[in-house]
């Protein structure tokens, strides 16, 4: 629509006849409020009677607030001073009042004008809208993504037992932490790494049908479906990976699997125990790149010393962080000449848990069951759960608030937790 302002009233008659459908003012505080309220006007036609100050003013306050409304500057007389005007106020066009052709050619131009700039904005609002939405999507799908990720991220932690030297009770200590582990209701899985000598499966009375050499035939595909396939089930909380039960088995595990398999389980269990062969070999190390505590057995003695001492030195060289390792210290009460103190000073560590020679520890592993389980109330199997709580809550598991040896506590009742790989 086109607003035509002229304080004479023969010259508004005049310009509002010649623009039919037009609505006329004769003063600029009506033609503000209409402008102000009515968005469809296109034109605004300024006649000659209107002062160049007032006209001025109004085509500013339109450039700035109403692009698409077109002010049509009238005037008896076109000349360079309301060329002028009309240049720094942005008006749209000057007209001779007496040009009626002219008028309408400009007032046809300004619809054309008004109706492309309506255009652009709008197709700047639909892009903007679009873009908001796009955005709104990406944020979605990013913050979907992350979720994911975290629900996908490994929860479990991974405890490794380590020596370089045979007869410490390693597999002793891997064991009865993983039993402790399950019997505070976590979700733990044994995996025995020595195979060529692994001996979990046996010191925890098990049959395992298979092994961690099947894992051959997953063709690199090792998820939580393939690996409960191969768990041996010790109880609704502890399941293992048994070792080879024999050591000529044509497929034999690569590293790569073995590396897969610790990060599928550490999706599935709350805790993944390994016990580890005698040496720095492809599988200790695959185990230990992906620990969160990294637990040293030696006996007191002098050979046990110096292996354990050039095995902490090689964990130095690689660069394993000294703060996640755990000693114990097993038949620490021998009267062999070496006391528990100069051990510790030599090798360059306090031990956290200090276990005693006993024939019941034999006697438990002959019958195939955990000592912290046949002999509860035995000094080691004591010292055995406190250090169970204390390596889980070191590296930020909540020690279990029950006080309990696992002996005494009820079954959880809940199985073994699969979370998805």
């Amino acid at each position: 629509m086109t607003v035509v302002l002229e304080p004479d009233a023969s010259q508004r008659s005049i310009l509002q006849a010649m623009l039919h459908g037009s609505t006329a003012f004769a003063d600029l505080g009506s033609l503000d409020e209409h402008i102000r309220s009515a968005a469809n006007e296109f034109a605004v036609v300024i006649g000659p009677s209107v002062p160049s100050e007032a006209a001025a003013e109004l085509a500013q306050w339109a450039r700035v607030h109403r692009p698409d409304l077109g002010v049509i500057l009238l005037r008896h007389e076109v000349d360079s001073t309301a060329l002028s005007l009309a240049l720094r106020s942005g008006m749209r066009e000057v007209v001779a009042a007496r040009d009626l052709a002219g008028i309408t050619t400009a007032v046809q131009r300004a619809r054309s004008v008004a109706n492309a700039i309506g255009q652009t904005i709008l197709d700047e609002a639909q892009a903007a809208a679009e873009f908001a939405r796009a955005q709104a999507a990406a944020e979605i799908a990013e913050a979907a993504a992350v979720a994911q990720a975290e629900a996908d991220a490994p929860r479990g932690k991974v405890l490794t037992v380590f020596s370089t030297k045979g007869g410490v009770g390693k597999s002793l200590v891997a064991t009865n932490l993983g039993v402790c582990l399950a019997a505070a209701g976590r979700s733990v899985c044994l995996v025995d790494l020595d195979v060529t000598s692994g001996d979990v499966a046996i010191m925890l009375q098990l049959t395992p049908q298979r092994t961690i050499n099947d894992l051959v035939g997953f063709n690199g595909v090792i998820d939580a479906e393939g690996i409960s396939s191969i768990l041996t089930h010790h109880s609704d909380n502890l399941a293992v990976v048994a070792a080879p039960v024999r050591i000529d088995t044509p497929d034999q595990a690569s590293q790569e699997d073995v590396a897969k398999l610790i990060d599928a389980l550490r999706r599935m269990v709350d805790f993944v125990v390994v016990d580890t062969s005698g040496t720095f070999d492809d599988f200790a190390l695959s185990a230990l790149d992906r620990s969160d505590g990294i637990i040293l057995v030696g006996t007191l003695d002098i050979p046990s010393l110096k292996a354990l001492k050039l095995a902490a030195s090689t964990l130095e060289v690689l660069n394993f962080p000294k703060s996640t390792w755990r000693f114990v210290l097993n038949r620490a009460d021998g009267k062999v000449g070496l006391t528990v103190e100069e051990y510790e000073k030599t090798l360059g560590l306090k031990a956290d848990s200090s276990l005693v020679s006993s024939r019941e520890v034999l006697a438990a592993v002959n019958r195939g069951e955990a000592l912290v389980t046949a002999y509860p109330n035995h000094p080691n199997s004591k010292a055995l759960v406190a250090f169970a709580k204390s390596v889980a809550a070191s590296i930020g598991e909540p020690a279990n608030a029950d006080e309990s040896t696992p002996s005494s506590r009820k079954p959880s009742g809940s199985r073994l937790r699969l979370r998805r790989a």
